[in-house]
């Protein structure tokens, strides 16, 4: 291949890198992965993983060398070493202003909230005392999520008047400002996904719902079902708005609740490939892994138009099953129609190790059999 075709250099070693491979063959790009780990998921799948330190700035610093662009598999990078590499002339993509408020709930709330975004009420607090004022505030119901670090889960505590003292405090022990939200009454969880380039071309896929347990996605319906095509166009136009003014260049997932009173609010950001587009790979046009390569590299972006009237992905956790390849065959026997990814990681209870996709017209036998093949290779079932 011409020397002249690009290399896109992805830090962070994780199954979003994993699944972006194929797409950057396809594309005819080189992807680069810095993984802190040979035995990572993407590592076992690139050619010549880089093995360093993720959030050393020396190692960013030497990976970017071989790069045209850098983006990310994580929101996790210091922003004080992501600010440091653009003033070296390193291309950053998302840059280090945009990603700031998927990294900083804080600063996403703040930004949010001044543009005009709904979102639940919130403040920072800074004390038990000042988690009791909010919670007296609204309804004596809260949660709290340490404004960094968090994910899946992590990070975050739902709390109400007769939450025990030692509890309220755990946010506290991070280090990090700690952010008081209201409890949302809400009817579900969807997601938007956008794809924006650098100039500015932007294209938004099918809003989806996504299902929760235990703060980690277990399974998204793509299109959302029963939702009406003005209220969806809402939601997007919600998503496509906050890529713009926040300047994102790639994926931008946006999480939203719709709540019981009909509204949308915006829960969290993600500025990468994300759990609610992974429907896209068997279900889309184009996937979001190749509009996330198209958009940093700044290419036409592809259509990301649904396949069929209805794609369900299930996230594929970790049982008490140590061997899951027998599981795996009699499901690819079971249900040739099924699509299965996986992700080469150790099996641990409650551990994402990969998903199945199932599409179709029938959205009640799509998700029958798409939990069907999640739960056997589980072990929750065994017919």
């Amino acid at each position: 291949m011409n020397a002249l075709w690009p290399v896109v250099g992805m830090v962070g070693g994780g199954q979003l890198a994993r699944m972006t491979q194929p797409a950057a063959t396809a594309l005819g790009v080189r992807l680069a992965v810095l993984a802190a780990s040979e035995r990572e998921s993407a590592a076992q799948v690139v050619r010549d993983p880089v093995v360093a330190d993720e959030k050393a700035l020396a190692d960013l610093m030497t990976f970017a060398k071989g790069c045209d662009v850098l983006t990310f598999d994580h929101e996790h990078v210091p922003p004080e070493h992501l600010r440091a590499m653009e003033a070296a002339g390193v291309v950053v993509r998302p840059g280090s202003e945009a990603l700031l408020h998927a990294q900083d709930k804080g600063v996403m709330r703040e930004r949010l909230t001044a543009i005009g975004i709904p979102c639940p009420e919130h403040r920072i607090v800074v004390d038990a005392d000042d988690v009791a004022a909010f919670l007296g505030e609204h309804g004596g119901r809260a949660v709290l999520k340490t404004t960094r670090g968090g994910y899946d889960g992590k990070g975050v505590w739902l709390v109400d008047t007769q939450t025990p003292a030692e509890t309220v405090a755990e946010p506290f022990l991070a280090g990090v400002p700690v952010l008081a939200e209201e409890r949302v009454e809400y009817a579900r969880e969807l997601s938007a996904l956008v794809a924006r380039s650098p100039h500015g071309q932007a294209v938004v896929y099918p809003v989806v719902e996504s299902v929760q347990r235990d703060g980690i996605c277990v399974e998204t319906v793509a299109p959302a079902p029963g939702m009406p095509g003005p209220r969806a166009v809402e939601v997007q136009r919600i998503a496509l708005s906050i890529a713009a003014e926040l300047g994102i260049v790639g994926v931008l997932a946006v999480e939203m609740f719709e709540t019981t009173g009909g509204e949308f609010l915006v829960n969290e950001l993600a500025m990468r490939p994300h759990n609610t587009g992974h429907w896209t790979i068997d279900g889309a046009v184009t996937s979001q892994f190749e509009n996330h390569l198209r958009a940093v590299l700044d290419l036409p972006l592809g259509s990301p138009d649904a396949r069929a009237p209805y794609t369900v992905m299930v996230n594929i956790l970790g049982g008490e099953l140590p061997d899951i390849y027998p599981a795996y065959r009699h499901v690819m026997a079971r249900d040739p129609g099924l699509k299965v990814h996986w992700y080469g990681k150790e099996v641990r209870p409650g551990r994402k190790v990969g998903h199945v996709t199932a599409y179709g017209s029938d959205l009640a036998e799509l998700r029958e059999r798409a939990w069907h093949a999640a739960d056997y290779i589980r072990g929750d079932i065994d017919e």
